[in-house]
């Protein structure tokens, strides 16, 4: 059975590109092309596709309406962004909008492939510099509720916040003892991918091969047990390793 996709740009050369090589994948069928958000809107509504693949800059609608509308719509849809844009301002509203995937058009086509398959099966897919503003966004939250919880903090709740601590203390305890599973190596290797470097700049940057990269990211991914390396930069994030 193939995974459906609706292309929407509104360059027309990009959608030809696309078009081509995802007609190469035996899985996969290309099943209609839309050149504004509108047009995407109600050529999915019309075709009821397993995937969305568009981008953010498109006239009548932009990418972020058309995916919060598409979200509302039809919630089977994945929606799958790809752009050029990978700052703040681009990334955070389209997850908040409902996207599974955010990618960067100088993707490889094998790869763009292998990220349509992985959304269309439930997985999240982000580009590394994408995953980065993110987590630089959840580290803000964090800090920011962390100084809202201690300016509301009132002198009766002072023993409350010492059991919290000490909860905390053992927590980290538990967290640090995650963290030494892994190798020096292997933390240089989180290390990058939590400041966003893809597999082949953590190579260049580690002067070691792609392929030895990849071994460390599924050695540590085994050893915390997480899903992908998304899952591991959020997790070294949140629980504020020092990498």
């Amino acid at each position: 059975m193939s995974i459906t996709i609706l292309l929407a740009d509104d360059h027309a050369m990009v959608r030809r590109g696309l078009h081509v090589f995802l007609k190469t994948q035996q899985d996969m069928q290309v099943v209609g092309e839309a050149s504004n958000g509108q047009e995407a809107l109600d050529r999915a509504q019309e075709l009821k596709p397993d995937v969305v693949l568009m981008d953010l800059h498109m006239p009548v609608m932009d990418g972020i309406e058309t995916a919060r509308r598409l979200r509302s719509l039809l919630p089977k849809t994945r929606i799958i962004v790809l752009t050029s844009f990978s700052d703040q301002d681009h990334v955070v509203p389209a997850v908040r909008a409902g996207v599974r995937g955010y990618l960067l058009k100088d993707i490889e086509p094998e790869d763009l492939a292998v990220a349509i398959r992985n959304v269309y099966s439930g997985q999240v897919e982000l580009h590394p510099a994408a995953a980065g503003q993110l987590m630089h966004v959840m580290a803000s939250m964090d800090m920011l509720e962390d100084r809202h919880q201690g300016v509301q903090a009132s002198t009766g709740a002072a023993l409350q916040r010492t059991d919290q601590n000490e909860q905390q203390i053992v927590s980290c305890e538990s967290l640090d003892t995650g963290l030494e599973l892994l190798t020096r190596r292997e933390r240089e290797v989180l290390g990058l991918i939590t400041h966003g470097l893809s597999n082949k700049e953590i190579a260049a940057r580690l002067v070691i091969t792609e392929k030895t990269v990849k071994t460390h990211v599924s050695h540590l991914l085994d050893k915390l047990g997480l899903a992908d390396r998304t899952q591991a930069a959020l997790h070294a994030v949140r629980n504020g390793w020092e990498l």
